[in-house]
């Protein structure tokens, strides 16, 4: 099994940035690929990128420019920069594993963890 646990959601204004971490624990061994998803009310849950443990990075169209995936494998942590905050933003942010490195860009990760919120003030 793996956990995941989220941090660094707040309320923030239009135009700030944030930092999400997501600290990995269990079977990390297993694991070859982490991504962000989020969720606003009312809407789908979208991919924000996906990271290998190898390093590798991929962006949805609509997320390249203002969201940045890295990871430090020593701290068993992903991270998420969010520069330019804007209102749209505003979401539920979810970090999940998989053991796969294809298709980073789907959601077909096995583990998830619980969210951290996101909201962006006009």
């Amino acid at each position: 099994q793996v956990q995941l646990v989220e941090s660094g959601g707040a309320l923030v204004q239009a135009g700030g940035s944030l930092r999400l971490s997501c600290l990995v624990s269990g079977d990390i061994f297993s694991i070859n690929a982490l991504g962000w998803h989020r969720q606003a009310p009312g809407n789908q849950r979208e991919v924000v990128a996906g990271i290998t443990t190898g390093g590798r990075v991929t962006y949805p169209d609509s997320m390249k420019g203002r969201f940045t995936i890295s990871r430090d494998n020593a701290k068993n942590t992903v991270y998420l920069q969010i520069d330019n905050l804007k209102p749209e933003d505003t979401a539920v942010y979810y970090c999940a594993a998989k053991k796969s490195t294809r298709f980073l860009l789907g959601s077909s990760y096995e583990y998830w963890g619980q969210g951290t919120q996101v909201t962006v003030s006009s």
